[in-house]
């Protein structure tokens, strides 16, 4: 035994339930407004759809390889992809998926477990009136035209990604599964819901963009009287299978329902904070029945340990109360919660976590989860495999240097 390894503590492997690779294109990028002063929301979103309308399949594996070996060196073990950049710019279906491919290549080349939860995306939005809002530009390369035309892609996504599927766990046999998405009720409409819940496999999770602003909330009472949670419940959408994303404004009938149904609520604290949205109700939603798991969202951080820190600081900031959420409860969200909100079986999948260091060290080994940060992660093993030690990648490096190799390589993305 090396110094140091009596320091070690094994732990389960966090499992991030919400992710948007290319969205890591903005980190550092949207805080400065075009005439200097402070970026809000509009600078994030304008950057945001840029970013999404330059991708191709080649850069797009590209960048998600360094994402996804970002998460695995920070110690993420698994992610759900929440994935709606389908087609070409101009809304042209590339051939045989290759924008799924690129993204299920990218995981097994990072040694991730990857749940490709293939998005349906249809409109551009609701107005303030609750009118449908025509797809923008970018727009047309995230939808399939409509429901029936999205579910023919999914199921045909099921074949090619099994057909693909690697014969050893080394090439990343048992990495990659297929889930569902609707990206919002702002982007699909109510007729079309019934649709995609049609086209799931069985025991396949489904997720949704529920209530993350309350502009949302607002537009969806004017298109149907009722929140977001009310119409997807009405349409037989509430149940163990959905997880409910963000879900930051509800009402208190929203809360009880998502509760009683056993939903899944993907909360992302590090990127609500980010982009300002608010603190949702987790405790709330968590003893009304829902599961709560833990997702990087846009990446504006990546790190398990900061997520679930910041779960139980925004719970006591939103309500003047320590203790909202115990640290066993805090690891439960990364792991167990992310495994029932991806639909993913338990494994052996696990880290190595110093439990001595500047930040650690003296820390009670159950309540690392409150002292510890990803600079902590001495080793994870995936499948079987130790993919990272000690922030490196064992077969790629250091991830900031596949990072500085894309953005070499692309730019536009200077």
């Amino acid at each position: 035994m090396s110094r140091g390894d009596e320091h070690l503590i094994r732990v389960p492997g966090p499992i991030n339930a919400h992710s948007h690779a290319f969205h890591r294109i903005l980190r550092g990028r949207t805080h400065e407004g075009a005439a200097g002063g402070a970026g809000d929301f509009w600078t994030w979103r304008e950057q945001m759809y840029a970013a999404a309308d330059q991708l191709d399949p080649a850069g797009y594996e590209q960048l998600a390889t360094a994402v996804f070996a970002e998460m695995v060196v920070t110690g993420w073990t698994a992610v759900g992809e929440f994935h709606y950049l389908h087609h070409g710019p101009d809304g042209t279906p590339y051939p045989d998926h290759a924008m799924e491919r690129a993204l299920a290549r990218a995981a097994r080349t990072a040694g991730i477990r990857l749940v490709l939860l293939d998005t349906c995306y249809l409109s551009g939005g609701l107005d303030t009136d609750g009118r449908a809002v025509d797809l923008n530009d970018t727009q047309l390369r995230f939808s399939d035209g409509d429901a029936g035309r999205w579910a023919a892609r999914h199921s045909a996504l099921r074949a090619a990604l099994a057909s693909d599927e690697p014969a050893t766990a080394e090439a990343g046999a048992g990495l990659v599964t297929l889930g569902a998405a609707i990206h919002s009720v702002r982007a699909v409409p109510p007729a079309a819901l019934a649709v995609v819940a049609g086209a799931l496999a069985e025991g396949e999770p489904l997720h949704v963009h529920l209530s993350e602003q309350p502009a949302e909330n607002a537009a969806c009472r004017a298109a149907h009287g009722m929140t977001p949670a009310e119409l997807l419940a009405a349409h037989g959408l509430l149940t163990d299978r959905l997880s409910a994303v963000h879900a930051t404004h509800l009402t208190a009938a929203d809360i009880s329902a998502l509760g009683a149904a056993g939903c899944s609520i993907v909360m992302c604290p590090t990127t609500e904070a980010d982009l300002a949205d608010g603190i949702g109700p987790a405790r709330q939603l968590a003893d009304a029945g829902a599961t709560i798991a833990l997702g990087t969202d846009q990446h504006a951080v990546v790190d398990p340990y900061l997520e679930m820190r910041a779960l139980e600081h925004g719970e006591r900031l939103r309500t003047g109360i320590r203790g909202r959420f115990s640290p066993a409860e805090l690891a439960a969200a990364s792991r167990t919660g992310g495994l029932r909100s991806l639909g993913l079986a338990d494994n052996d999948d696990h880290l190595l976590v110093d439990s001595a260091s500047l930040r650690t060290a003296g820390s009670r080994e159950a309540q690392l989860p409150l002292t510890a940060t990803a600079a902590d992660v001495h080793a994870v093993v995936i499948n079987g495999i130790e993919i990272a030690r000690d922030g490196i990648h064992t077969r790629l490096g250091d991830p900031a240097a596949l990072f500085r190799e894309f953005t070499y390589e692309h730019r536009e993305f200077a």
